[in-house]
């Protein structure tokens, strides 16, 4: 597999349109009417790999696997990079996250990524991760939502909370970009371009992730 070119987007258009982007990347979506024909059969070890996740502080259901095209599922791939190891590489038109592994290959997620795509390419780091966070509405969301007016000073965690299960904070240098990776339970949102702005996984996907990924590693939107 040669290494992926990567259209160049990125995650950050000025602190005002971040915080616009980031609630617009979080929010809720329609569940769709029809579902993926799924390939017979599927492997016990997805199966195993989307299970539910009883043991976590709000149980997580399996995913539903009809509305999850098999090209997303967490896999292990080749992926030559002269990036460190370690890096984060969203690949905006493919809608994969990959984190860079040792040995030319790259445990690679399917992806929920935004509509309006990002007018910046760079790098930041992931300064950090959160298990279960709270979700605090900007301002403007708020005033363009008035039904959110009973979260402005955060939502609590749970599945209903829109960062879901983890979350990881992105910075460019001291800065927070406003930019999350986040959990999502909204199986039929990966693949597609369903915001303005957060990278959606599945939460199994990113928990899997936020056990991986070492606070200080590199992101790169290219």
């Amino acid at each position: 597999m040669s290494e992926l070119t990567l259209t160049r987007r990125g995650f950050m258009a000025g602190a005002s349109s971040l915080m616009a982007l980031t609630a617009a990347g979080c929010a809720t979506t329609t569940r769709p009417t029809t579902q993926i024909q799924l390939p017979p059969p599927i492997s016990p070890e997805v199966v195993t790999m989307y299970a539910a996740r009883p043991q976590e502080q709000f149980p997580v259901p399996a995913v539903d696997l009809r509305y999850l095209d098999q090209k997303y599922y967490r896999q292990r791939v080749p992926y030559p990079t002269t990036e460190k190891v370690g890096t984060v590489i969203v690949d905006t038109p493919n809608f994969y996250l990959y984190h860079v592994e040792d040995g030319g290959t790259a445990m690679r997620y399917g992806a929920g990524l935004g509509r309006a795509g990002f007018e910046w390419s760079g790098r930041g780091h992931i300064a950090y991760s959160r298990e279960w966070p709270i979700w605090t509405p900007p301002s403007e969301m708020v005033d363009r939502q008035p039904e959110l007016e009973k979260w402005r000073n955060g939502q609590p965690p749970g599945l209903d909370n829109p960062l879901g299960a983890r979350a990881l904070y992105i910075h460019e240098g001291n800065r927070d970009t406003i930019y999350r990776i986040h959990g999502t339970g909204e199986t039929w949102t990966i693949g597609q371009a369903v915001s303005s702005g957060c990278v959606r996984l599945l939460h199994q996907d990113v928990i899997h992730l936020a056990d991986a990924v070492r606070f200080g590693s590199t992101i790169v939107v290219l």
